[in-house]
Parts: C-alpha cells; structure tokens; sequence
C-alpha cells in the first residue's frame, strides 16, 4: 500500500544516499532475485535512483537458505562481471544476512562471517517469536568483536513495547537497520508505525532497501520523494555513506 503522501511517483531523483547495505540481488541463493536478468535490472533501478554502492546480503539460515562464505563470493564475480557488460557503474560488494539460529552461534565461533565494511553483522529474527537466548547471542557477537546491526527491527511482531524494547537492544550495543519501503506501508501498518517511531526517537542508523524484486524499487522512489524521507534524515544519523 502506498500511503497518500508519497506522490510524483514518476519523478526521476535521488535517493540522497549512496550506499545500500540490504539487499538479495545475488541470482537464485535465497528468496531474492531468481536469474541475471532479474538482478540486472534492479540494479539498473538502483543505480537510477542515485545509489554509488551495493552491498548484497543474501540469506544465511540453515533450514533454509544455506549459503557459504564461498557461494556467496562466486555469485557476487559473476554479478560483478554481468554487471560490468551491461554498463552499470555501481560498485557491488556482498555481505550477508545472518538468521539468529543454532548455526549462528558456530560461525562465530569458527569466524567465518561476512561483514558490513569491517565488524558490522547484519542480522535478522524470527518475525513472530523473540529468540529465548536473544541478548546472550547479542553478547556473544559483540564480544567477540563486531557489531550487531539489527536488520528491519520495526517487522517484528513481538515487539510491544517499543520504547522499552528499542532501548534495551540499543543498550546491548545493538545498532537498527529499518527498511526504508517500511515508512510507504509496504510491510504493513504496524511495520509503517514502527519505523516513524525509531526515526521520531532518533534510533536508527542504517537505511536499507531489503530489494527482493521491481516492485520495491517503485516503492523506493516514492519514498524518497517524500517530504517524510527528508525529516528521517534530518532525525537521525545514518551511516550507510560511511561505508563508500
């Protein structure tokens, strides 16, 4: 749903970041996009909407998506290369977007993450439950030595009590990643409500696309039209830009 205030939807802009550091453009590795084509041309939507930088995050889940440190960096040459022959000039890195499972705990133990910039861990939850042992995870990526991105932490559902919540993860040296289609409704109202709350409490520090397919790159040009898109900014201290 795209809610009224975002208009012009056909203007041509930009984003006024430069650096994405969400998305699943990697062809046929996770629920992202599904050929070369597909990631061709959403990064020719990105690159049109202003973006100098990708860092592609595909899936690590071990019931689902069990991706490798090396698939990984073979699927980013290859998009890299199909890249290059089209004519986009953006660079593409890879990272990864790690769900917060058994798994998890033994990469980190054999260290073998693939990081945001330097020590940045882009994680992810269960939408519907809050993981049990979720803050001595948290610890145990910050002790040992990165820092713990929080991604889309206005999608889930177990959270209640917002400010309380929020603030105890931003306490445990947890830093919050919101989508940026969250504030058009694209995820839901409750998703839409979450992420004006963080950016009104100056609680975020990332902005990502979280790009699965074309239609999000529509979405993404309305919100960056948006009068909403400049007070977000204004709000907080976003640090995708940091990582040129």
């Amino acid at each position: 749903m795209i809610f009224p205030f975002f208009k012009n939807k056909h203007k041509q802009i930009s984003s006024q970041l430069k650096v994405d550091i969400h998305s699943h453009l990697i062809p046929a590795i996770d629920d992202g996009s599904q050929c070369m084509e597909e990631s061709l041309t959403l990064l020719r939507g990105m690159e049109a909407l202003g973006y100098e930088k990708i860092i592609t995050t595909p899936h690590i889940m071990s019931d689902a998506y069990q991706n490798t440190p090396e698939n990984i960096n073979s699927g980013l040459k290859l998009l890299r290369n199909a890249a290059v022959n089209d004519g986009i000039t953006m660079e593409i890195e890879a990272a990864a977007e790690y769900y917060l499972d058994d798994h998890f705990y033994e990469l980190i133990k054999k260290g073998e993450l693939l990081t945001l910039k330097d020590n940045y861990i882009l994680f992810e939850t269960s939408y519907f439950s809050k993981p049990l042992q979720l803050e001595e995870i948290i610890f145990s990526i910050t002790s040992s030595g990165y820092i713990p991105v929080m991604a889309h932490p206005e999608r889930y559902r177990y959270i209640k009590n917002p400010l309380v919540e929020y603030e105890r993860f931003l306490e445990l040296g947890v830093i919050f990643q919101v989508n940026l289609n969250s504030f058009a409704g694209h995820y839901g109202r409750k998703a839409r409500e979450l992420a004006f709350f963080l950016s009104k409490n100056r609680m975020i520090s990332f902005l990502g696309s979280d790009i699965h397919h074309k239609k999000q790159i529509d979405t993404l040009r309305d919100v960056f039209n948006s009068k909403e898109f400049k007070d977000i900014l204004k709000n907080n201290t976003i640090l995708n830009d940091t990582f040129i």
